[in-house]
C-alpha cells in the first residue's frame, strides 16, 4: 500500500518529535498534529500512555518509536488501525505479528537523529525557506516569575510539555502529567479555544488534569486561559 502524501507529511511530524526523546517514547499524529505523547519504562507503556490521550483522534494514526520496536508493542498495536510505524528498527517477531495486519506500512529509520536546519514552505509563485534551530536544552535558561516556584515533578512536566508544544500547529495548548500528554489543543484561531479542547480531550478520555501543567506556544495575552486552566486542576505554566 502507498503512502499518501498526508501519511509522508504526518510520518516525518512524528518522527521529528519523538527523536527528541531520551526514554523510550511513542508519539502519534494524525492530521500534521501529535494526538498522543509519551514516554515509558517500555515501548509497550509507553505507547498505552501515548494512545491513551486520545483513543478516538489516534484511530488510523502514525505512531513513532525511538527504539525498536518489540513483539510485545507489536502485539497491543494491532488491536486497532495503524497506518505507518516509524521506528529506527522492528524484532524479526514484531515483523511476523504485523504481517497479519497488511495494510500496516512500516518505515524504518535507522541511526537518523540530526537535525535538519532547513524548512520549506511552498506560496503561490515561490518557494520560503526559514533555518530552523535544534531543540535547545531550556532548564538553565528559565525563568520563574510567579511567587511560588514549580515542584521538581512539576518542572519535569513543564519540560515534556515545552517539547511537545513545538510540534502542535498553532494555537498550540499541551496539558501534561507524569511523562505524558493528557490533552491537545491545535490548529483554533484563539488561544482560549484551544485551551478548552485540550482540557475537552483530556475529560473524555477519563484522564484527570488534577495537579498537571500546560505548554503554550505563545504568550497569554489575556486571563481567560489562565483562568480556564486553573479551574481544570492545572497548576503550572510555561510559555514564551
Amino acid at each position: 500500500k502507498e503512502l499518501s502524501l498526508n501519511n509522508f507529511a504526518d510520518t516525518d511530524a512524528a518522527w521529528e518529535c519523538v527523536k527528541t526523546f531520551d526514554q523510550p517514547a511513542c508519539v502519534v499524529v494524525k492530521h500534521a498534529n501529535p494526538c498522543g505523547v509519551a514516554t515509558g519504562l517500555s515501548l509497550t507503556e509507553a505507547y498505552y500512555k501515548a494512545f491513551e490521550t486520545d483513543p478516538t483522534s489516534a484511530f488510523g494514526g502514525i505512531f513513532a518509536y525511538n527504539r525498536i520496536v518489540d513483539i510485545e508493542t507489536a502485539e497491543a498495536m494491532t488491536k486497532q488501525f495503524v497506518e505507518v510505524v516509524v521506528a529506527p528498527g522492528f524484532a524479526p517477531k514484531a515483523l511476523e505479528v504485523f504481517k497479519t495486519k497488511p495494510s500496516i506500512r512500516l518505515l524504518e529509520i535507522a541511526g537518523e537523529h540530526t537535525h535538519h536546519p532547513l524548512e520549506y514552505k511552498q506560496v503561490k509563485g515561490g518557494l520560503l525557506v526559514q533555518v530552523t534551530e535544534d531543540m535547545p536544552d531550556i532548564s538553565e535558561s528559565l525563568k520563574i516569575v510567579t511567587k511560588r516556584k514549580p515542584t521538581d515533578t512539576e518542572m519535569e512536566d513543564l519540560l515534556f510539555a515545552w517539547k511537545v508544544a513545538k510540534y502542535v500547529k498553532s494555537n498550540a495548548i499541551v496539558l501534561c502529567g507524569n511523562g505524558r500528554t493528557l490533552g491537545i489543543g491545535a490548529g483554533q484561531m484563539s488561544r482560549v479555544d484551544s485551551a478548552k479542547i485540550a482540557v475537552m480531550k483530556a475529560q473524555a478520555s477519563g484522564l484527570s488534569l488534577r495537579n498537571s501543567v500546560v505548554a503554550s506556544d505563545a504568550f497569554f495575552p489575556f486571563l481567560d486561559t489562565v483562568d480556564a486552566a486553573a479551574k481544570a486542576g492545572i497548576t503550572a505554566i510555561i510559555q514564551p
